[in-house]
C-alpha cells in the first residue's frame, strides 16, 4: 500500500544515516567468501543440510541488506529530502459558508475553427456540436449530482437566439479577422436548445445561461458600447424556456472579452477597460435591472426564481464597486473571471504554477472583491464564473495534465477562504484547459481532483495555516457528509517528502461508541489514541511525469471503463496518530470524521 512504502521509504532513509555504498560493497566480497565455505567440502564430508539452510539464509539476507543500500544510494543521487511540519486549524467559527455545489464548470460556444498560435483546441466541444449521447460525457457530470454548467464565453455575445415560428436557416460561426472576436454573428436553434436542456436534465446539472449583451448594440471605434441593453430576443428565450418546462438555475448577462495583466495576474473582462468593447459600469448596472425585471415578469408565478449574475469579467476594483452601487440589489451573484497565470503560449507556465508567490498573487482579486461586497451589505453573493488560468485556451501538455491540479485545487482552497460561493472552470470540455479530454471525453487530472473536492470538502471553510516549507499548500474544511473535518494538502516540490501533524483548536472528539471524549483547548494528533482513524487520498502523477494525462489515487491508475463508467475513489486507512505523510509533487485529501469542532455545528 502507498502508506507501507512511505514507511519503509522512512526507514531505509534512516539506515542511509549509518551505512555508505562502500560498506554495501565490502559487505558484498564478504558474503561471496561465506558462500564459498558454504560450499566447500572437507574430504569427502558435505555440509549438512541445516548448514546448507543457514548459509542460504544468510546469503539472502546479504543480498537483501546489499539491495537496500544500493537503493539507498539511488535516493541519495536524486536529493530525496524529509522534512517535518505542522497544519494549524482554528475549529471555533468558519471563515467562508460555500455553496453546497460549489464546483462549477463551462461550455462555450467556440468552434471547431478556433485556434491560438497554430493550434486548434477546441473540435466538437461547442454548444453547437458537442455530442450529446456521449456516456462518459453524461456520467462525467452525473457523478457531481448536481455539478454547475455556466454555459457561456466571448461568443456569446454574438449569439442570436433563433425566434419560435422562424424557420429560417440559423447562421453558424464563421471565422472573419475583421469581425469582432475574430468570428461572424451565430445563432442557436430552437432544436439545439431542445436537446441541451433535455441533456442538462438527464445529468441532473444546474443551468447558467450567459445572454448576449451586445444584441443590436452599436461598438464605437474605441470599443466602447453604445446605447442601453436590447433585450428582446433574451425575452423571447427565456419565454420559450419556460413554456417547455426548463430549469435555468441562473441568467447571466454578458461575458469577458478584454484583457488586463499585472504581473501573476491575468483576466479578461466586457466590464472595466476592455480590449474589444467595453460597457461603462453605470450602463451595465442599469442593463443588470432590466434583466433582473425580466426574470420577476417572466417567472412571477414561481416560488424559485432564477438568479441574476454579472458582469462575468475581469476584476476592476473602481468599475467593480460602481457597478454594484449601482445595481440597486437586482444582481444575486456577481461574477468575475481569472486567468492569472498568462497566456497558454507562456513557455514559464509550470514553474508559474510551482511557484507559491505567484498562487498567492490569485487571493487579491478574491480579496478586494470581498472587501466591496462588505462595504456595501447588500446580499450579493461572490463567484468565479470563469477560471481557465492561461488564457486563450490553456497549453497542451500543462493545463491538461497532473501538475495543472496543483494551480486549480489552490484557486479552490483560496477562493473558499475568501467566501468565494462558487468557482466554474473553463472549461468542462474544450480547449487545452478542459476536466475532459475533447476527444476521447476521458477525464484529464483535473475532473478527479474536482470530483474530490465536490465530495469531501464541505460548506464551512477553516481558518488553517502551516508552519514549515513554503511549498506546502494547505485548506480545511468541514466534511462534507460526516461531523468532522477534510485537510487539503498540496506539495509543489520536487524532492521533498514532508511528515505533517495536525494541531486543532476548540476540539470534540468521539468515540466509535459515539460518546463524548474530552473538549480540548487545542488537540495534536501525534499523540492521540489508537482508537481513531483518518481516510486520505493521494493523487501523484503516473511514472512521476507533471505532464501526465493520467493520475495516480493511494497508487492506483483512475481510468474509465469500457461501458464509461467513472472509477470509484476509494481511500486508504490510517491511524489518526501518524503524521500525514506527503509525497514531492503530490496532492492529499485528509477526511477526519471523529474530529468534531464547534465551526461545523
Amino acid at each position: 500500500s502507498l502508506i507501507l512504502s512511505l514507511h519503509l521509504t522512512n526507514f531505509l532513509v534512516f539506515l542511509s544515516f549509518s551505512l555508505s555504498f562502500h560498506h554495501s560493497l565490502s559487505f558484498s566480497l564478504h558474503l561471496k567468501k561465506l558462500m564459498m565455505i558454504c560450499k566447500s567440502t572437507n574430504g569427502k564430508r558435505r555440509p549438512k543440510p541445516v548448514v546448507l539452510e543457514m548459509c542460504l539464509l544468510i546469503g539472502i539476507m546479504g543480498l537483501c541488506l546489499l539491495v537496500v543500500m544500493l537503493i539507498i544510494r539511488n535516493l541519495h543521487s536524486h536529493k530525496i529530502r524529509f522534512e517535518k511540519g505542522m497544519v494549524y486549524v482554528n475549529g471555533t467559527t468558519s471563515i467562508g459558508f460555500v455553496d453546497q455545489d460549489f464546483i462549477c464548470a463551462t461550455l462555450d460556444w467556440w468552434p471547431p475553427q478556433k485556434c491560438d498560435y497554430g493550434t486548434c483546441s477546441w473540435g466538437t466541444a461547442s454548444l453547437l456540436n458537442l455530442d450529446l449521447n456521449n456516456k462518459i460525457l453524461l456520467n462525467a457530470i452525473e457523478a457531481f449530482s448536481p455539478l454547475k454548467l455556466r454555459l457561456g464565453g466571448t461568443l456569446q455575445d454574438k449569439v442570436m437566439y433563433q425566434m419560435a415560428g422562424n424557420q429560417e436557416p440559423c447562421p453558424q460561426f464563421n471565422g472573419s479577422p475583421k469581425e469582432l472576436f475574430g468570428f461572424t454573428q451565430g445563432c442557436l436553434p430552437l432544436s439545439r436548445w431542445d436537446e441541451l436542456n433535455i441533456f442538462f436534465q438527464k445529468s441532473k446539472a444546474k443551468v447558467i445561461f450567459g445572454l448576449n449583451a451586445l444584441s443590436q448594440r452599436h461598438v464605437s471605434m474605441d470599443g466602447s458600447v453604445v446605447g442601453p441593453w436590447n433585450s428582446s430576443n433574451a425575452e423571447a428565450l427565456m419565454k420559450y424556456t419556460v413554456d417547455k418546462g426548463f430549469t435555468i438555475h441562473g441568467w447571466e448577462l454578458g461575458n469577458s472579452f478584454g484583457l488586463k495583466t499585472n504581473n501573476c495576474i491575468v483576466g479578461n473582462e466586457l466590464s472595466g477597460n476592455g480590449i474589444g468593447a467595453r460597457i461603462m459600469a453605470d450602463q451595465y448596472a442599469s442593463d443588470t435591472i432590466s434583466l433582473q425585471n425580466l426574470v420577476q415578469n417572466i417567472y412571477k408565478s414561481f416560488e424559485v426564481k432564477p438568479i441574476v449574475l454579472g458582469p462575468g469579467g475581469f476584476f476592476d476594483a473602481n468599475w467593480f464597486t460602481e457597478y454594484v452601487m449601482k445595481s440597486n440589489g437586482s444582481l444575486q451573484a456577481i461574477t468575475q473571471h481569472i486567468y492569472n497565470l498568462g497566456p497558454g503560449v507562456d513557455n514559464d507556465l509550470v514553474n508559474k504554477i510551482l511557484d507559491p508567490s505567484c498562487l498567492d498573487g490569485g487571493s487579491q482579486p478574491l480579496r478586494d472583491l470581498q472587501k466591496i461586497l462588505k462595504e456595501f451589505g447588500n446580499s450579493t453573493i461572490a463567484w468565479v464564473g470563469e477560471a481557465g488560468g492561461a488564457y486563450n485556451s490553456g497549453h497542451d501538455r500543462v493545463s491538461n495534465t497532473f501538475i495543472f491540479s496543483f494551480w486549480y485545487l489552490d484557486q479552490l482552497g483560496m477562493a473558499s477562504s475568501y467566501d468565494t460561493k462558487t468557482y466554474c472552470r473553463q472549461s468542462l470540455i474544450g480547449g487545452n484547459y478542459g476536466l475532459l479530454n475533447t476527444v476521447t471525453f476521458v477525464p484529464n487530472p483535473d475532473y478527479y481532483s474536482a470530483l474530490l473536492w465536490h465530495r469531501l470538502m464541505g460548506r464551512h471553510v477553516l481558518l488553517t495555516s502551516f508552519d514549515g516549507t513554503k511549498k506546502i499548500r494547505s485548506y480545511a474544511h468541514c466534511s462534507k457528509h460526516s461531523d468532522g473535518i477534510t485537510l487539503l494538502l498540496i506539495n509543489l516540490d520536487s524532492y521533498t517528502t514532508t511528515a505533517i501533524g495536525l494541531s486543532v483548536e476548540n476540539v470534540t472528539m468521539i468515540t466509535a461508541s459515539n460518546q463524548l471524549k474530552q473538549t480540548q483547548r487545542t488537540q495534536s494528533f501525534q499523540s492521540s489514541s489508537n482508537e481513531f482513524t483518518r481516510e486520505e487520498y493521494h493523487l501523484t502523477a503516473k511514472d512521476g511525469n507533471l505532464n501526465s494525462q493520467t493520475v495516480l489515487l493511494n497508487g492506483k491508475e483512475l481510468s474509465v471503463n469500457s461501458t464509461g463508467i467513472i472509477p470509484s475513489l476509494d481511500p486508504v486507512e490510517v491511524n489518526i496518530s501518524n503524521p500525514i505523510i506527503v509525497a514531492p509533487f503530490s496532492i492529499v485529501f485528509v477526511h477526519m470524521p471523529d474530529i468534531h469542532l464547534p465551526a461545523c455545528t
